[in-house]
């Protein structure tokens, strides 16, 4: 190569260039920074952190910078696509055809379906950011077969949090290390909330913070922890259930706030022969506040040794005891019952477990009580509670969480997270400074107040479904099952298998649909998933099943529709390929109706605006969605005359409102006529313009009485009430005891408990819902544990993201493979070394359900027991219009080919491999052996896709240059090394 630099920036500029900046919120990962970017003559050179932006503050990443790369990659997808009639699907042999004629194939399809049999369509997107809008369109076609990426991704975080605080980490709430004595971070990943959490972790330990990191793999966040305490996956139940069992033995729980805030005094029946057994008991004559949820609850109170309603003045609540009520019932408070359960996971019991010593648990345990006892924060801020008390300042106990999918994606999450959430509690930490505080739209009553279908009488032809595809269940009368108590989702999600499935379950959609269970189906349209590779639990498999035919030569998922920016895996396999635009060729909008980007001072939205023309014939997944909507005259998007109401997605985003003249729409700033108005008002015209005017954002600041205890802040409730983020504005009491869980177990004991309906399961399901659904945490070991040999296979494994990529989003960035262009496997060095793995040699990793071959690479930032790796830098040869010979196919591995989205059972028949309560996908549950690679066989990673992939219709050919960057040779394709 010659010594000539590709760039010289000290040359003066290019005479006649035409310059500008142009303000965007990025889209490299979830996190949605704000960023400025700079064109010359219309191409982008340069991204930046926007400095005015709430979120970032000016901090870019390395993705963000590099979202450049992302524009210009030769995978980009630039036409509308149909599989060659006679070619087979994974072949890519496609042909280009208009988008007329794409639309006309789409709009014929799904009105056929949507006037015979609505749930033959199913819609399933990836890590997407407009939930809002394709639920709305599944919604209104009628169809109940939709979901987004959350059960792949942390439904466990979502469900566990929101049915016991009413929040949740991410984008609903997490740490305030501003004011935090001691950060505890458990399960967190390094590219998880990115920017802001590197800057915030700054900030801490700059202040003199304490951070204590628990995880099995020390990298990114985790290697600045004062404390590192290594942990076997799947175990921090135990661990959690420990720590709890110490507060509660010291003493060193926050009596008062549990007493005032969560139902640790609500009495629970007692009598084992009631069909109410472990029911809250309830004063017929107390004040019911609310109908949906009726909050009249009994206290034993400790002055008059009495039951009194909850709340009276001047009564002071037991949270220990055995009481009997004036009827003779028999009854505990909830905090009795917790304290019983924790009695047996004492620090030495979860020793042995975790691999944590005791004493450090001990240890850990004592440090937060007395962190949050003896530290507390004060703030001269007034406010009053929901029961008309008045408090002069707002105390804080300064010890803080954070958790993700480490804690998530295991069978037992759901009860893992449940325990973290009442651990919070116990400690006094929740919405108060320097603990967990909430993001607006959060908190939400426990549970939220969608509820899902309740059975398959809501699927009706030309029809919108009969309540949202996708709720929050209280009760069995919330599920979606049919009267036998068959699920009526093509995921099974919320019925008796997985009945708090909140983000349903991608990961078995397509086994489902191929095997017919329960039903086949005839369109799968796919966004933004590559559920070929790296989007599925079980590749190889998933991969046959896309290309499996009926006897009449038809393929048993007919007719498959896959929307992508990129060329994938995922696209050979398509019927029908929609071309997606990058972030920087749309309108988007990160909206409180969906995922936003609020702070804890209050409501934050923001946008995306186009700074590019799309790329070819591109179009957004927005406009497509807003188009076929119309096409398919569904209601919200049809008007009075009949004709379309939108002209497409701004358009949509501007007018639609959630119920005709209420005011609220997608986005929060500048509404009314004018832009007058904030949070709600009438649409305005100019909302676009305006946001694009004032760094695409908006922020609502809330007054400093409203900002804290917003679970029980009357003038928050009424403000939220008001601006439609909440539908009441009674108090979110904390769940220490779910009364909500105990209703599924009693119905699957056979019992009938007072307002609720005869609903039962099926009888093969009722043990399983008897177990898992405990009204109190409990540990168990996950199912794919509980179902292998771990003498066989004694290591778990696990994949998480490296800071500098996201997902699979870019291994086609020039930049970012410059990084990470290929994977090992991490392991300990003794764990290596016994098995006679040099460090750099290639080695075997073995599950019950398949083997890959890839290179070691010897690490002490890993506990023993455990193998990682980076997730889905290993592609198929041919992808991302990368060589054939590419790194990423020959030296990377894909993780997945090891994991199974189904378990065997004693019966023959198979389970999700997923959490039983919510459905979470158990992507961490996997077992392995490792061994070493024989030194004949091939050093190329196993296993190879079938087929090289190759170009389609529209991608250019990547450049053979061994270096370049943007701008040079404007107007040209842009590829990569």
């Amino acid at each position: 190569m010659s010594a000539t630099p590709l760039h010289d920036p000290c040359t003066a500029p290019l005479a006649g260039a035409t310059t500008e900046t142009r303000n965007t919120t990025c889209y490299m990962c979830a996190c949605r920074c704000g960023i400025r970017v700079h064109l010359r003559n219309g191409e982008v050179r340069y991204i930046e952190g926007n400095p005015e932006h709430p979120l970032n503050q000016g901090v870019i990443c390395a993705k963000g910078s590099s979202g450049i790369m992302k524009q210009y990659s030769p995978a980009r997808l630039t036409q509308p696509l149909r599989r060659k009639a006679g070619s087979e699907r994974g072949a890519a042999e496609f042909e280009p055809i208009s988008w007329d004629e794409t639309f006309q194939i789409l709009e014929d399809r799904l009105r056929h379906l949507r006037s015979t049999d609505p749930k033959q369509f199913a819609l399933f997107t990836g890590r997407d950011q407009m939930q809002a809008l394709t639920g709305l369109f599944a919604r209104q076609f009628g169809t109940p077969n939709y979901a987004a990426h959350g059960g792949f991704c942390s439904v466990n975080m979502a469900a566990g949090m929101i049915y016991t605080i009413g929040g949740s980490f991410w984008e609903f709430g997490g740490p305030d290390l501003d004011r935090a004595k001691l950060f505890v971070m458990i399960g967190t990943a390094e590219d998880h909330h990115s920017n802001p959490m590197k800057t915030a972790l700054a900030k801490f330990k700059r202040q003199g913070g304490r951070f204590v990191s628990i995880n099995p793999v020390r990298t990114g966040y985790s290697a600045i922890a004062d404390e590192w305490v290594p942990i076997k996956p799947g175990t921090d139940g135990a661990l959690l259930l420990a720590l709890v069992h110490e507060i509660i033995a010291l003493g060193l729980y926050d009596r008062e706030f549990l007493a005032r805030y969560t139902n640790a005094g609500q009495l629970v029946n007692q009598n084992a022969d009631s069909d109410d057994f472990g029911l809250m008991l309830r004063n017929a004559e107390g004040d019911i506040v609310n109908p949906l949820r009726p909050a009249n609850f009994y206290w034993w109170d400790r002055h008059s040794q009495s039951p009194v309603a909850d709340h009276t003045e001047g009564t002071d609540p037991a949270l220990l005891g055995h009481f009997q009520m004036p009827d003779g019932t028999p009854a505990v408070p909830a905090f009795q019952l917790l304290q019983e359960r924790v009695k047996p996971y004492t620090a030495d019991w979860a020793e042995g477990i975790t691999g944590i010593p005791a004493d450090t648990i001990r240890r850990l345990a004592r440090e937060m009580g007395i962190t949050a006892r003896d530290q507390k924060i004060e703030l001269p801020i007034a406010w009053t509670d929901s029961w008309g008390k008045r408090h002069e300042s707002v105390i804080g106990n300064p010890v803080a969480f954070h958790a993700m999918r480490g804690l998530a994606a295991h069978s037992n999450g759901f009860h893992t997270i449940r325990t973290l959430a009442i651990l919070m509690s116990l400690l006094g930490t929740i919405d108060r400074p320097g603990g967990f505080r909430h993001k607006a739209p959060y908190p939400r009553a426990v549970p939220p107040n969608a509820r899902p279908p309740k059975g398959p009488d809501a699927v009706q032809p030309d029809t919108p479904l009969g309540g949202a595809p996708l709720g929050w269940p209280e009760s069995p009368d919330d599920l979606f099952v049919d009267d036998q108590g068959e699920p009526v989702r093509i995921d099974k999600g919320f019925s008796w298998e997985h009945p708090l499935s909140a983000h349903g379950l991608m990961h078995n959609a397509i086994t489902n649909a191929w095997r017919g269970d329960p039903y086949p189906i005839d369109t799968l349209m796919i966004f933004m998933a590559n559920m070929a590779w790296n989007s599925t639990m079980n590749t190889s498999e998933v991969r046959k099943m896309l290309n499996d035919k009926r006897e009449d030569g038809e393929y048993k998922i007919p007719f498959l529709v896959v929307c992508d920016a990129f060329q994938s895996e995922m696209t050979a396999y398509a019927d029908l390929i929609l071309p997606d635009t990058t972030y920087l060729e749309r309108h988007d909008c990160m909206s409180l109706l969906d995922r936003p980007i609020s702070e804890f001072d209050g409501p934050v939205d923001a946008v995306r605006i186009p700074v590019l023309a799309p790329t070819g014939q591109c179009k957004p997944f927005q406009d497509v969605i807003v188009e076929l909507a119309s096409r398919l005259k569904l209601p919200a998007f049809t008007a009075a005359d009949g004709g379309r109401k939108f002209r497409d997605y701004p358009d949509f985003v501007v007018n639609y409102e959630t119920a005709p003249g209420s005011g609220i729409g997608f986005l929060a700033g500048w509404r009314g006529k004018g832009g007058e108005k904030s949070m709600r008002g009438e649409p305005n015209p100019k909302q676009w313009e305006m946001y694009e005017k004032n760094n695409c954002v908006f922020h609502h600041q809330l007054e400093p009485s409203q900002q804290y205890m917003r679970n029980w802040n009357d003038n928050y409730m009424r403000w939220a009430q008001g601006v439609g983020l909440r539908r009441d504005r009674d108090p979110v009491v904390i769940h220490i005891y779910s009364e909500f869980m105990q209703r599924f177990r009693l119905a699957a004991q056979g019992r009938k408990p007072s307002g609720q309906g005869p609903r039962q399961p099926p009888d093969r399901l009722r043990q399983r819902v008897i177990t898992y659904f405990d009204p109190l945490p409990f540990y168990f070991a996950p199912l794919e544990e509980q179902a292998t040999d771990t003498t066989r296979y004694p290591l778990n494994a696990v994949t998480q993201r490296p800071m500098a990529m996201y997902h699979s989003w870019d291994s086609q960035n020039a930049w970012l493979r410059q990084i990470h262009t290929h994977n090992y496997l991490f392991v300990n060095t003794r764990t290596a070394q016994a098995q006679g793995i040099a460090d750099g040699g290639w080695m075997w990793v073995e599950s019950p359900w398949g083997k890959v071959r890839c290179m070691c690479r010897h690490s002490e930032a890993v506990e023993p027991g455990t193998v990682w790796t980076w997730n889905a830098i290993g592609k198929a040869a041919g992808a991302w219009n990368l060589s054939a010979d590419a790194n990423e196919s020959q030296r990377g591995f894909l993780l997945n080919h090891l994991i199974r989205e189904e378990l065997p059972t004693a019966n023959g028949k198979t389970v999700s491999n997923s959490d039983p309560v919510t459905g979470q996908a158990a992507w961490y549950d996997v077992r392995v052996r490792i061994y070493p690679a024989g030194p004949d066989e091939p050093q190329q990673t196993w296993p190879q896709a079938e087929r090289p992939m190759t170009l389609v219709p529209g991608m250019s050919e990547a450049p053979k240059r061994r270096g370049w960057m943007a701008g040079m040779g404007m107007g040209k394709r842009k590829g990569q090394p």
